[in-house]
C-alpha cells in the first residue's frame, strides 16, 4: 500500500489558529489536512504506540473536507471553524454514518436519529467531524473501579505521555477519564481539537493527565441535548485543545440557547470569549488558594499533594503573583467538603480485578438516581439501529455477554436499575439539595464572597467535585510535570474555578497564566516536526 506523502505543513502540535493561518494562506487544503490527521491516526493510534484514542473514523470525513475546499474557492465569508478537523467523544450523537456507543458493546450497532446540538453547531461552524474518540465506558458510571479509558467496545486508551501497560493491560499511568480518548487525541496531534464531556472530573482529569487545555463550562452554557448522559444536573460538554485561545474559540461556537435543553435558557447571550483573552489579564485578579497550613484539618484540597506536585503548584502561584495576581491563602469552609452521609450511597464492589473486591464503595446518590431516568430518555428519543431501549435492556445484554461486556462488572448500573427512574425518591431529592447547598451557598459562593475572589486555584482535579456539584465552571491549563526519576514525566494542570457563567473571567486568567509559563509540551516521541 503506498504511503501517504507528508503534509505541506506540520500538524503534530499545530493549534487551531495555526491551521486557520495555513488554510487561509493556501499552504494546505482542507482535504489534505484531513488526510494528514488520518495518516497520523493510522501511524500512532492504530500502530506505533497504539494509543487507541480514536474509536471510529467518520467515513464521510474526506467528502466533507472536499466540500469545504470547494467552498473556500467561492471567496465568501467562512464560518469560524471552517475546515478544522475535530473529534467528538463517543457519547455525543451524530446523525450520520458514525455510531454513537458510549464505548459499550451493548450499543455497538447504535446510531443516532439526529445530531446532538453540539455536533450540529460544529457543522454549522464549518468543522470537519473527523470521528469518535474512545472513552471510559458509559463515561465511567458502569462499574466500581473500572480503569480510566477502558471500554468493552473500544478497549483501553493509553496515556499520550506514558503509554505503557501492566501485565493485565491496564495503563501504568492512567490516561484520565472519562474523556480519555478526546484528551489523548489532542495531546498526540490526531485532531486540531476535540470535544469531551464531564459530570465530575471527566474533562479536567484527562486534560491534566495528558497536558492539554480544557474548559468545563457552567451547566447550561452548552446544550446537553443528544449526549448520552450520567446525570443531567451535572452533565456538560466542553472543548479540549492545545491552547487557551483555541478553547475560547470553540467555546464560543458551542455556547448558546437550545430549546431542547431548558438549562441553556439561563445562560448569558452574546459573550465574546475571544475578547476576554488578555496577556496582562492576571493583573489585579484575586485568586484564592484553598490551603492554609495553619488550619490543617480543613486543608482538604492541597494537603495530599506529593512533594513534586506541591513544587509545581508553588511555581504556579509564583508565576501568578509575578504577573500581577493577588493570592489569597485561605481554606474553603468545612461545608465545602463534598460527599458523605446523605449524598453518597454504598455499593458492593464486585469488580473481579479490584483490590477492594467485596468491599463497599461510595457512589453519588445523584448519579445513581439520575442515570436511569436520563439514559432511558436518551435511548428512547435519540438511539436507533439498536435493540437497547432502556437501561434494563443493557443490564440484561451485559449479563448475557459477560465474557466480553463485563470484565469489570456493572455494579453501578445494577444499583441504578433498582431505582424507580422517576426522580421522586426522598433519598435522591435530599441528596441533590445537600449537594447544591454544600457546593454553592456554603462552599464556593461563601468562599469567594468572603475573600472577594475572581477565581479559585486547585491543583489538577482536586476541586472537580465541588465545582461539578455546584454546576460551576473550571478552566484547566498545563502547569508543569511530575515524575521522571524512575518513571515517565507526566503533566499536572492548574485549574481555575469560578461562579456560574464566569467563563470569560476564567479564560482571561488562564490565558494570562498560559502566556506567562508556556508549560505545555508534546508527548515524547510523537512529534515528527523538524
Amino acid at each position: 500500500m503506498p504511503q501517504t506523502p507528508p503534509p505541506a505543513v506540520c500538524i503534530d502540535n499545530a493549534s487551531v489558529t495555526d491551521l486557520q493561518d495555513h488554510l487561509a494562506a493556501g499552504r494546505i487544503g482542507v482535504a489534505d489536512l484531513t488526510r494528514a490527521y488520518l495518516a497520523r491516526i493510522e501511524a500512532l493510534d492504530r500502530a506505533g504506540p497504539a494509543l487507541n484514542a480514536v474509536r471510529e473514523i467518520n467515513p464521510d470525513a474526506l467528502s466533507i473536507a472536499g466540500a469545504q475546499d470547494a467552498a473556500r474557492k467561492t471567496g465568501g465569508k467562512l464560518p469560524p471553524l471552517h475546515g478544522i478537523p475535530i473529534l467528538l467523544k463517543d457519547n455525543i450523537a451524530t446523525g450520520d454514518r458514525q455510531h454513537t456507543t458510549a464505548g459499550a458493546l451493548a450499543l455497538a450497532d447504535a446510531f443516532a436519529q439526529r445530531d446532538a446540538t453540539v455536533a450540529a453547531k460544529l457543522r454549522q461552524a464549518g468543522a470537519v467531524i473527523l470521528g469518535k474518540a474512545n472513552l471510559t465506558e458509559f463515561a465511567n458510571i458502569l462499574a466500581v473501579g473500572m480503569p480510566s479509558g477502558y471500554s468493552s467496545l473500544g478497549g483501553q486508551v493509553r496515556n499520550a505521555h506514558a503509554p505503557a501497560l501492566d501485565a493485565m493491560g491496564v495503563p501504568i499511568v492512567a490516561p484520565g477519564g472519562s474523556s480519555a480518548g478526546s484528551a489523548v487525541a489532542v495531546a498526540a496531534g490526531f485532531a486540531a481539537a476535540s470535544i469531551g464531556t464531564e459530570t465530575s472530573g471527566s474533562l479536567l482529569s484527562p486534560a491534566g493527565q495528558n497536558g492539554i487545555v480544557t474548559v468545563k463550562p457552567t451547566v447550561g452554557l452548552i446544550s446537553r441535548a443528544g449526549i448520552i448522559p450520567i446525570a443531567a444536573s451535572q452533565d456538560t460538554a466542553g472543548p479540549m485543545t492545545r491552547t487557551v485561545r483555541d478553547a475560547a474559540l470553540i467555546l464560543g461556537v458551542l455556547a448558546g440557547p437550545d430549546p431542547a435543553d431548558p438549562a441553556t435558557a439561563a445562560a448569558p447571550q452574546g459573550v465574546d470569549f475571544m475578547a476576554a483573552l488578555d496577556k496582562d489579564g492576571l493583573r489585579g485578579a484575586r485568586i484564592g488558594v484553598p490551603s492554609n497550613p495553619a488550619d490543617p484539618a480543613n486543608d482538604v484540597y492541597w494537603r495530599g499533594l506529593s512533594d513534586q506536585a506541591r513544587a509545581v503548584m508553588d511555581r504556579t502561584i509564583a508565576a501568578l503573583q509575578d504577573a500581577g495576581a493577588v493570592i489569597v491563602r485561605e481554606n474553603l469552609p468545612t461545608e465545602g467538603w463534598i460527599g458523605g452521609p446523605g449524598t453518597d450511597m454504598l455499593i458492593l464492589n464486585r469488580n473481579p480485578e479490584s483490590a477492594d473486591l467485596n468491599r463497599t464503595a461510595r457512589v453519588s446518590i445523584v448519579f445513581v438516581y439520575e442515570l436511569k431516568h436520563d439514559l432511558d430518555l436518551y435511548l428512547q428519543d435519540w438511539a436507533q439501529g439498536s435493540a437497547m431501549r432502556s437501561m434494563r435492556d443493557i443490564v440484561a445484554f451485559n449479563a448475557a455477554h459477560a465474557d466480553r461486556a463485563l470484565r469489570f462488572g456493572q455494579d453501578i448500573f445494577l444499583a441504578a436499575d433498582a431505582t424507580s427512574g422517576t426522580l421522586r425518591e426522598i433519598a435522591y431529592l435530599a441528596a441533590r439539595e445537600n449537594d447544591v447547598r454544600a457546593a454553592r451557598a456554603r462552599g464556593l459562593d461563601a468562599y469567594m464572597d468572603e475573600n472577594r475572589l475572581d477565581a479559585v486555584l486547585f491543583p489538577g482535579t482536586a476541586g472537580a467535585s465541588i465545582a461539578a456539584k455546584a454546576g460551576y465552571p473550571s478552566v484547566q491549563v498545563p502547569a508543569g510535570f511530575i515524575g521522571g526519576t524512575e518513571g515517565p514525566e507526566v503533566p499536572l494542570g492548574a485549574t481555575f474555578t469560578g461562579r456560574a457563567w464566569s467563563e470569560a473571567v476564567l479564560l482571561r486568567i488562564a490565558y494570562g497564566f498560559e502566556q506567562a509559563t508556556l508549560a505545555r509540551r508534546m508527548p515524547p516521541g510523537l512529534s515528527s516536526c523538524r
